[in-house]
């Protein structure tokens, strides 16, 4: 496929629609435009081409030309959710969990103290994703970590990580867990329930994982 004026990019497992618009710094509606098969903006197919009008073929975020989020295995079929969790959590950035876990966006459990919201907030963004169910939820980070394991999740470098992936540590004797949203200027970025509120409650945000950390993805 030839992209007149634009690039080109080849869709990997994790790309979304509205990623790839702020990666090559154009519009949803722009890309649909220029690509008349894609009927419905939430969902694409590894292993697709896509014409991205106005690219220059080399996305904003520093990585070379047509470069994906990792270098993970491309799918052999089947839909890419657009909505997929780190897409998700960040329709909540700057929301305070405190105020998000009453309310009914997303499936959290009302009990969890402000401060320790963040398995509570994977959680629920990962049941809306449609990639657990309420059984495999937890608001504990090392309970959450077991079950995603146990169905199946694996450790994954930060090179073959995808976004949406699910990103734990421990610091100073604590757990977080938080999402992996893919690279900009070459830097890996997360998004999570975090604790950043001056009265230590947490809010969702850019961030939250740093020195030594693991990254498991779902089965593909």
């Amino acid at each position: 496929m030839t992209a007149i004026g634009g690039a080109t990019h080849n869709i990997s497992w994790g790309d979304t629609l509205s990623a790839l618009a702020v990666r090559y710094g154009t519009s949803v509606d722009a890309i649909m435009a220029a690509n008349s098969k894609i009927s419905n903006p939430d969902l694409i197919y590894a292993g697709d081409s896509l014409v991205i009008p106005g690219a220059n073929g080399a996305p904003s975020g520093g990585q070379g030309p047509g470069a994906t989020t990792g270098t993970g295995p491309i799918a052999d079929s089947g839909p890419v959710d657009g909505r997929n969790a780190a897409a998700i959590a960040e329709q909540f950035i700057g929301r305070n969990a405190g105020e998000l876990k009453h309310s009914d966006e997303l499936p959290m459990q009302s009990w969890v103290p402000n401060n320790v919201n963040c398995a509570n907030f994977v959680s629920a963004v990962l049941q809306k994703a449609g990639l657990i169910d309420s059984s495999q939820a937890s608001a504990s980070v090392d309970q959450l970590a077991n079950n995603l394991k146990g169905d199946g999740w694996q450790t994954v470098s930060l090179q073959n990580a995808k976004p949406g992936d699910v990103v734990l540590m421990q610091k100073n004797g604590q757990s977080h867990v938080v999402f992996f949203a893919g690279f900009e200027n070459g830097q890996p970025k997360f998004i999570g329930s975090n604790n950043v509120n001056a009265d230590g409650s947490q809010r969702v945000s850019w961030g939250g994982a740093s020195g030594n950390y693991e990254i498991i993805t779902p089965p593909r």
